[in-house]
């Protein structure tokens, strides 16, 4: 059966809404957002109210980045050409959040190669050490400069230079705010740096330096992604763009009670844009008890979004005949629409969409878990149970009670979903090598009828882990560990990746312990058979 639908189409990109109440809910909205996108456009700081006010004048940056980016162009040529004549044609990118979301989208977008290290897991940082390191360009990003992941990639990327016999001068690429701690380290290090600037958050980077340097050194088109978002750039400010429509939709749906939003890929030819598009919406509107949850399903027949009445389905690509979004377009005008149609819905649920206010949290749970631990344990606390390659582990034992099976673990935890809630499953594990375990999502969701997400620890922390925090107290949360084949040195740190991984995930389960969330802790003793029983148990509940 056809559906109502209303397509706006300006600058490259399109805008389906279909389906009468979301077209009731956009229309309404809209006309509440009557001359903001104008407004936003023109960089008024003053759309989210007095307190969101001093924020949003030092991040509205992006608003100018289809132009102001085109100024380092030719610098950034060069030096990319430079970078290929020397022979240098691995470009690893040690960054988390919005330094690496956005540059791991356009390079794949781009069909080249660029290999992204967001991660503390030993096991893929070295692999990723082992891969070609004769021919390896590191690109370090990090705006605050004092990101502990990106730090420790460093770290272990000059030791790796320097063992190999090449100086780590020639090979590592600094991407950073002015000011920062990185930029004092590269400036004395004689690294090369480009600066990014500084009235720009993190997650609407994309059409930055942390976007650019990264993906232009691995052969990307830079020039024609900024050339498409200057496209975009030119019908924001018109209340019927597509920009306008997608804000008006997000935020309205959420004051409505439709706050999971559901992204599935049909043709977009864009990999990996739900997950950049997951850390915006998270990141921004998950604070003060509200925000939109982004659920990523695997393909537009992932099932699980079809009954939920507090979801919205956004398709990108190719429109279906559902009820829902579509969106489509060049790669830099979606990242523009994205980035506009996200600060519209922040203005509409009543939020600072340019804060992060509880990201600080699990980062300095891992702080002090490390130094409370000293050289010991990190926990002394036994598992509830073993069964064959998995320890389960519980801060409150009591929520296990009459459990003894792993199905019977995932058992409590679907049923301890409440009425609005999500399961969150967070696997600080290798992304690569345990790719299976992201199949955990899936499976979970066939026998729950609410949403459940999906995120690869610690990389997760800069961008869901906000909702998980600061959104709605709602969540049910899984998280997988697991054991090290061997360790990999952090050189300069008392501390090793292994160490530092796990210390993460603690201060992760500590913040969601204080907030009074049933959390379970998997440890897959060996990793592959732990996987497979985990998802064996899921495939096994009722």
């Amino acid at each position: 059966m056809s559906v109502h639908t209303h397509s706006v189409e300006a600058g490259g990109v399109i805008v389906t809404v279909a389906g009468e109440q979301l077209l009731e809910t956009a229309r309404e909205a809209a006309a509440e957002l009557a001359g903001v996108p104008a407004r936003l456009a023109a960089k008024d700081a003053t759309l989210w109210g007095p307190e969101a006010e001093a924020e949003a004048r030092i991040r509205l940056g992006w608003i100018d980045l289809p132009r102001s980016s085109r100024e380092f162009l030719p610098e950034l040529r060069a030096f990319a050409a430079s970078v290929r004549s020397a022979g240098l044609t691995h470009v690893v990118l040690a960054g988390m959040g919005g330094s690496s979301l956005a540059p791991e989208v356009i390079a794949a977008t781009a069909g080249v190669g660029l290999t992204v290290l967001d991660t503390t897991d030993p096991g893929q940082i070295r692999n990723a050490l082992a891969d070609r390191l004769e021919h390896t360009v590191l690109v370090v990003s990090s705006k605050s400069g004092t990101t502990i992941e990106t730090d420790s990639h460093r770290r272990v990327y000059e030791a790796a230079f320097r063992n190999a016999g090449i100086d780590p001068a020639e090979r590592i690429v600094v991407v950073t705010d002015p000011g920062s701690p990185l930029e004092k380290i590269a400036r004395e290090s004689d690294y090369r740096v480009f600066l990014a600037d500084p009235n720009v958050g993190g997650r609407y980077s994309a059409l930055s330096a942390f976007g650019l340097v990264p993906t232009a050194l691995a052969g990307v088109d830079v020039a024609g992604l900024l050339d498409d978002a200057a496209a975009f750039a030119e019908t924001v400010a018109a209340d019927d763009g597509p920009g306008a429509l997608l804000g008006a939709l997000l935020g309205g749906a959420g004051r409505r009670g439709r706050d999971k939003i559901f992204f599935a890929d049909f043709g977009s030819r864009q990999p990996g844009f739900a997950d950049w598009a997951e850390q915006l919406l998270a990141e921004s509107t998950g604070k003060r008890g509200t925000g939109l949850l982004p659920v990523v399903v695997e393909s537009v027949d992932a099932a699980d979004y079809l009954d939920l009445p507090d979801r919205v389905l956004v398709t990108l690509g190719n429109p279906l005949n559902l009820e829902g979004v579509t969106v489509s377009g060049t790669l830099g005008g979606s990242f523009l629409a994205w980035e506009f149609g996200t600060a519209l819905a922040g203005r509409l649920l009543g939020i600072n969409p340019f804060d992060q206010p509880n990201v600080a949290e699990s980062k300095e749970n891992t702080a002090r878990i490390l130094d409370e631990a000293g050289s010991g344990p990190l926990t002394e606390r036994p598992p509830v149970f073993v069964e064959d390659a998995v320890a389960v582990y519980a801060d409150d034992p009591e929520l296990l009670a009459g459990a003894a099976t792993i199905r019977d673990v995932l058992a409590v935890l679907l049923g301890a979903i409440p009425e609005h809630g999500y399961l969150a499953v967070m696997a600080y594990l290798d992304r690569h090598e345990d790719a299976a375990a992201a199949l955990l999502r899936k499976s979970l969701a066939l026998h729950t009828g609410r949403p459940v997400t999906f995120g690869w620890g610690p990389r997760f922390l800069h961008s869901t882990g906000q909702y998980h925090k600061g959104g709605p107290q709602v969540g049910v949360f899984l998280q997988l560990t697991g054991a090290h084949e061997a360790d990999l040195e952090i050189p300069g740190r008392p501390f090793t990746f292994g160490r530092l991984q796990l210390a993460q995930a603690l201060g992760d389960l500590r913040a969601l312990r204080q907030r009074g969330r049933p959390a379970i802790r998997l440890h897959l003793r060996d990793r592959t058979a732990g996987i497979e029983q985990v998802l064996d148990a899921a495939n096994e509940l009722a």
